[in-house]
């Protein structure tokens, strides 16, 4: 090994075991209802030297990476083992992305990759890219991943090379390791994206919200989260999809909307993390917004917040896709503290943490959207209204505490 190598290896093995041990600290204030933390919980420069370097000098005397890892982003997650496991899109600079497991002991850092990467199976039609990952534990005692599989529109001409048919993938494991492949999910839609598996069966059923689409980016006239069942999920197929949230003009939601991870199950309702995607002079914006669905009417929304509920901020806005705040995956704590992991502008993972209590309030105590400019004001003003009723003194004491502390 020539100095040159062994010296240069060095320095990326410390570089990155610093990485990875990092620790993440909580922002120290933050709005209520949830805590963010000061770095990213995944970057591509977590993903392992092996991946990227051939390590024998003799074949790679100066150390090259062989292989570009661009981004890691949009992952699943779910409590494995008492460990806090997420599978993540990890995008490589040839823009294929493929699955990755990390897993951290606490959920909020020291995230490390397994060894190696998911090897996903394939249809008798292969997958061009597949990407954005979503878990669940379901009844039936399978763990499921469902995906977007893509692949080239084949009616698109050739001077055509973006052209895209998005479809549902699914997989199922035991161990997330060897996992097995079953076919597409089959719906009347042209597209679909952002497929979500309910844990519980419905019905005797297998359950799906689904995110029906005219086109590969457009959502068209199937604009909003869609619902639908299938008797079998080895051959899973939706005869009818109802919308139970559609998309909303002058709102966060006015262009697409699509549901993240599968809904928690709490005493309240069906508990639902979903992205909503507006327009604007600089591009897409996408934000996160939540919103409760009744225990038993799992298509009836009983509570749902005005605007995001999480927004890119700082450097979160900026990356390969500006602007995008994306989560498919959270995991619920028996203790109640619930772990978002939620993906900036296309490029990196990050963690913000909450509880059942503080987010069910949040959902419940929030105004919906009045949609129109002078509601907004009316809400404003009874709140305004409710806090001058308040015993002054009560205010005056709080503040007081506030400054001693």
């Amino acid at each position: 090994m020539s100095p040159a190598f062994d010296r240069r290896y060095r320095l990326l093995h410390g570089q990155q075991q610093h990485l990875l041990a990092l620790p993440n600290p909580p922002e120290e204030l933050g709005n209520g209802i949830y805590t963010r933390y000061a770095h990213p919980v995944l970057t591509a420069a977590h993903a392992p030297l092996a991946w990227r370097y051939d390590l024998n000098p003799a074949t790679n005397p100066f150390l090259m990476e062989r292989i570009g890892v661009n981004a890691v982003f949009n992952a699943g997650a779910i409590k494995w083992q008492g460990r806090y496991v997420v599978v993540a899109r990890v995008e490589g600079n040839d823009r294929k992305s493929f699955f990755a497991v990390a897993e951290s002991p606490n959920g909020v850092d020291n995230f490390r990759f397994w060894e190696r990467p998911i090897t996903l199976p394939e249809t008798d039609e292969p997958d061009t890219n597949v990407y954005d990952m979503r878990l669940v534990a379901h009844a039936d005692g399978w763990v499921y991943g469902l995906f977007c599989t893509e692949r080239r529109d084949p009616a698109a001409p050739a001077a055509d090379q973006s052209a895209a048919l998005a479809r549902c993938g699914i997989a199922r494991t035991k161990d997330l390791v060897a996992w097995e492949r079953l076919p597409d999910l089959t719906t009347n839609s042209a597209q679909q994206r952002n497929v979500v598996l309910h844990p519980e069966f419905v019905e005797g059923k297998y359950a799906f919200y689904t995110r029906p689409q005219d086109g590969f980016i457009d959502a068209g006239t199937g604009g909003g989260i869609g619902f639908g069942l299938t008797e079998t999920i080895e051959q899973a197929r939706i005869g009818e999809e109802v919308l139970l949230d559609k998309k909303q003009y002058h709102t966060i939601s006015e262009l697409k909307n699509g549901l993240g991870p599968a809904p928690l199950k709490t005493e309240l309702g069906w508990l639902h993390l979903a992205h909503g995607v507006r327009n604007t002079a600089a591009g897409l914006r996408y934000v996160l917004y939540l919103f409760l669905t009744d225990l038993h009417e799992l298509t009836r929304i009983t509570h749902k917040p005005a605007g995001y509920f999480l927004a890119p901020e700082g450097e979160e806005r900026v990356g390969d896709v500006s602007n995008v705040a994306f989560a498919n995956g959270w995991i619920l704590d028996d203790d109640g503290r619930v772990c978002i992991y939620y993906a900036s502008s296309d490029t990196r993972l990050h963690v913000a943490t909450s509880t059942l209590a503080q987010l069910l309030d949040y959902v419940v105590h929030t105004p919906a959207d009045g949609l129109r400019s002078a509601a907004s004001v009316q809400q404003i003003n009874q709140l305004i209204d409710h806090n001058q009723h308040l015993p002054a003194p009560s205010v005056a004491d709080r503040v007081a505490r506030a400054v001693e502390q």
